[in-house]
């Protein structure tokens, strides 16, 4: 989907990916009302791999109420089947998809808790979809199970007003940021902040992501320093932090991580994108100009490839493949692991065939060299003479 600046419909404000059980790939994008000639939309499009793009009319479409404002943050659950809409207005709508891909449809439910929670700057399901966040404009934070809904942490003043937040691997801690430049850590089990991190006077703390790959407990975060914008990495045993680089050009202004945990992504305030392989902490990607002259508003790994969807309000939606090391299939790695298999079984061949020096021991020199012989025997040959004579005791 390319500029949505002439589009008779009203600009994208969010967009995520949902990860469908069939193996297929779509994308939910919300979109802004535009005067009174458009409605606020909420639509599903599927994604093409081989083309890398999305498809030019959408699967479903859901008409938003005017009461209800504009779509302003997503999340979708990790199985798939539904996901959380945060609209201007200040509620929270749950939307179940139905159907497959040439007849889908979106039910909307209502979220008792969270009705006039006032405007949501960030929504999150946790990795396992056990956990469910929302941190509100003002400054407000609430963590709870899914799908019963029970509260674990209703915190009136988390934050002045929250800026961005992640849960861990695990599922054990929340990283949460304000827009002072502060950032807080959360013991969701017990409900209760754990620590703060640390930062200098003059550093601002502003987006934040948990590492995925499951071996490195490590928590990402872009901290901004008067003009220039840093990566900072934290180790979350003692939550100090280990180590910084200077990853992209201008201010950050969101962040992503890639479902396996091996690449991390930047967007900044100009438009630009750089992903970088978290292992080496190398850029493997850099996009310049993007989204010319915008703020890149939402970041997202495709669940399935390596391919980045991006929105901005002036330049609408955005798939783009990374140019980064094709990953290994499966059938790849088993094909490796059978011609290790058969290159040892024909190594063997040779070293029996050739090694005259063990293959004559203890036996002369100029004596043949043993066969093997068949492993189950006539019973009667078990009295046979000892092949090897006798032996002086």
């Amino acid at each position: 989907m390319g500029n949505d600046a002439g589009s008779p419909q009203g600009p994208v404000k969010c967009g995520s990916w949902i990860r469908r059980p069939e193996n297929l790939n779509l994308v939910v994008l919300g979109r802004s009302r535009r005067a009174n000639s458009c409605p606020s939309l909420l639509e599903i499009f599927s994604f093409d791999s081989k083309t890398t793009s999305l498809s030019t009319s959408p699967l479903a479409t859901y008409v938003l109420e005017a009461e209800e404002g504009d779509p302003d943050a997503i999340a979708v659950h990790p199985s798939g089947d539904d996901f959380v809409c945060a609209f201007s207005n200040g509620s929270c709508k749950l939307f179940e998809l139905y159907g497959n891909e040439t007849k889908m449809k979106l039910l909307a439910k209502e979220l008792a808790p969270l009705q006039g929670i006032g405007p949501q700057k960030s929504i999150k399901f946790s990795v396992d979809g056990s956990k469910f966040a929302a941190g509100g404009l003002d400054g407000h934070l609430r963590i709870m199970e899914w799908p019963g809904m029970r509260m674990i942490l209703d915190e009136p003043r988390a934050h002045k007003s929250v800026w961005d937040m992640d849960f861990s691997l695990d599922t054990e801690f929340l990283a949460s940021t304000s827009t002072d430049g502060s950032a807080r850590i959360w013991k969701i089990e017990d409900g209760v902040p754990l620590t703060t991190l640390s930062r200098k006077s003059d550093e601002k703390i502003e987006l934040c992501r948990f590492s995925k790959d499951g071996t490195k407990p490590f928590l990402f975060c872009s901290v901004q320093k008067g003009d220039s914008s840093v990566t900072a990495v934290y180790d979350i045993s003692t939550w100090n932090k280990i180590g910084h680089k200077r990853l992209i050009r201008k201010s950050a202004s969101v962040m992503s991580i890639s479902h396996d945990g091996k690449y991390l992504s930047l967007g900044s305030k100009d438009g630009d994108i750089c992903v970088v392989e978290v292992k080496k902490m190398q850029i493997y990607h850099y996009s310049r100009r993007l989204h010319l002259g915008t703020n890149i508003a939402s970041l997202e790994f495709c669940p399935r490839e390596r391919v980045v969807l991006t929105t901005s309000v002036e330049w609408g939606a955005l798939v783009t493949k990374l140019t980064v090391p094709k990953d290994w299939k499966e059938w790849q790695i088993y094909l490796v692991l059978l011609g290790l298999f058969l290159a040892s079984a024909v190594a063997f061949y040779i070293f029996f065939e050739n090694s005259d020096s063990f293959w004559n021991f203890p036996m002369g020199k100029d004596q043949p060299r043993p066969r093997f012989k068949p492993v189950l025997r006539d019973p009667q040959s078990y009295d046979d003479q000892n092949i090897w004579g006798p032996v002086d005791m």
